[in-house]
């Protein structure tokens, strides 16, 4: 470890203190110790909530902040044993917390994202996307709200009694700083623009390190996919007579089917068939009698006929 504290410090005459090098050894050892190891945005995130995020991910994951600049140099050396590892430290940037855990990727970066939470604008953070407000009633009643929401540039007004959205208005571009007076409008609506939760920067398993744009997938439509391939894995191995474990049962229904419509055709008088094969020779009767003469049929024949 002192090693790497020297080799990142080469060059810079700055001293690195012996909590540091304490801290930095515990790290190590918490990187080299953990399956997975992830990374994760911890930026603008308030102490409380950050409280609670540990508390529920307890038992399941560990959350871990710490300086960047020995953070990387954790990551220096834990690759040595654990290569791979120094893939992350390109990914320090901004308040980064470590997130060690069991749990595999998908499933981490999953219950991530399931746990966060919508929160009020307070003003100065950038807006996550185009905030609109939407032409409506509103749930106040006549008064100083009015006054309130024009000053934040929502377009409202009273209408029978009641206080109204009179338009629909785009407050904040997506990327925008969101004005303190705009935040205080929105939070009087109830409507909350911002999410407080872990962002994901990378995570990193088995020398593999994945980033928010892999496990960022859509459970549902791959469940979709794995469902269809599975049923047309089945298709084709049904078709190709291919005996599996899976595949049997259908190929023998598929066999009985085809054996049985091969005897109802050829007229073999096999028991099973037996049923269908008066069922067809009926058929095939009525049609004929259907083209004779009514003077040709008999009268029991002539009354099916009819």
């Amino acid at each position: 470890m002192a090693q790497a504290v020297q080799a990142s410090a080469r060059g810079h005459k700055a001293h690195v203190s012996k909590a540091k090098k304490q801290e930095v050894e515990v790290l190590v050892q918490l990187l080299t110790g953990s399956d997975v190891v992830g990374l994760v945005s911890i930026q603008g995130i308030p102490a409380s909530s950050m409280l609670q995020m540990r508390r529920t991910l307890r038992g399941e994951a560990t959350l871990k902040v710490t300086k960047n600049t020995l953070l990387r140099l954790a990551l220096e050396e834990a690759a040595r044993n654990k290569p791979g590892l120094e893939q992350l430290i390109g990914k320090i940037d901004g308040p980064t917390c470590i997130i060690t855990t069991k749990m595999n990727p998908f499933r981490l970066y999953r219950k991530l994202d399931e746990s966060k939470t919508k929160a009020p604008a307070r003003g100065g953070e950038k807006a996550p996307e185009d905030i609109w407000i939407r032409k409506g009633e509103t749930p106040f009643k006549p008064g100083p709200v009015v006054g309130e929401l024009q000053r934040s540039g929502i377009p409202a007004a009273i209408d029978e009694g009641k206080v109204v959205i009179k338009s629909d208005k785009l407050l904040v571009k997506a990327g925008d700083a969101i004005p303190a007076n705009i935040a205080a409008g929105l939070t009087r609506l109830e409507i909350f623009p911002l999410t407080i939760g872990l962002d994901v920067k990378a995570v990193y398993e088995k020398g593999m390190v994945y980033g928010p744009d892999i496990l960022g997938i859509d459970q549902k439509k791959i469940l979709q996919q794995v469902g269809l391939a599975a049923r047309q894995a089945l298709n084709l191995s049904v078709n190709a007579a291919y005996p599996t474990k899976l595949t049997i049962p259908h190929l023998l229904g598929k066999a009985h089917r085809e054996a049985l419509a091969l005897a109802v055709e050829a007229a073999i008088p096999e028991p099973k068939a037996l049923d269908m094969i008066l069922a067809k020779a009926n058929a095939q009767g009525m049609a004929v009698a259907r083209k004779l003469k009514p003077e040709a049929l008999d009268e029991d024949l002539a009354k099916k006929v009819q």
